[in-house]
């Protein structure tokens, strides 16, 4: 079984790699957790003017791994495969075009639980990802 965890790097994240491993000794299968972090575009226009793309692409490796990293370490020490993915892109769609891409059985991750006010005016990854994600998605508050 292949699950995408989308983190973010926040308790909430933490929260939900947690519950993933509680979950991971109900199941009969093997686990493979693609461990995924989105990082929101650098306005490419602004950047390049003075930073080489090479520049640019290996800060969004190195923020992405520093933030995945943690999540990668417990998953291991709980004796779970794990594999880190760093994209660049809005988070709901990069997320649910990740788990079609990786052939993910569902994905996982964590939620701030805000109310629906706020999340009509300001969106929500996770409403994002719900909507257009073709596998179960699990949210972890």
């Amino acid at each position: 079984m292949s699950i995408l965890l989308a983190v973010d790097g926040s308790e909430y994240s933490m929260r939900a790699v947690e519950a993933l491993i509680r979950f991971s000794g109900r199941l009969k299968d093997t686990l493979l957790v693609q461990v995924l972090y989105v990082h929101l575009p650098i306005p490419i226009g602004f950047a390049t003017k003075h930073l080489a793309r090479e520049v640019v692409d290996n800060y969004y490796r190195e923020e992405g791994h520093a933030i995945v990293s943690p999540f990668i370490e417990k998953l291991r020490d709980a004796g779970i495969e794990a594999r880190e993915h760093v994209r660049v892109g809005s988070p709901g769609e990069t997320i649910a075009h990740a788990a079609r891409e990786l052939e993910c059985d569902a994905v996982w991750m964590g939620t701030h639980g805000r109310g629906a006010v706020t999340q009509s005016l300001l969106g929500s990854v996770a409403a994002r990802v719900v909507a257009l994600a073709h596998k179960p998605v699990t949210l972890v508050k």
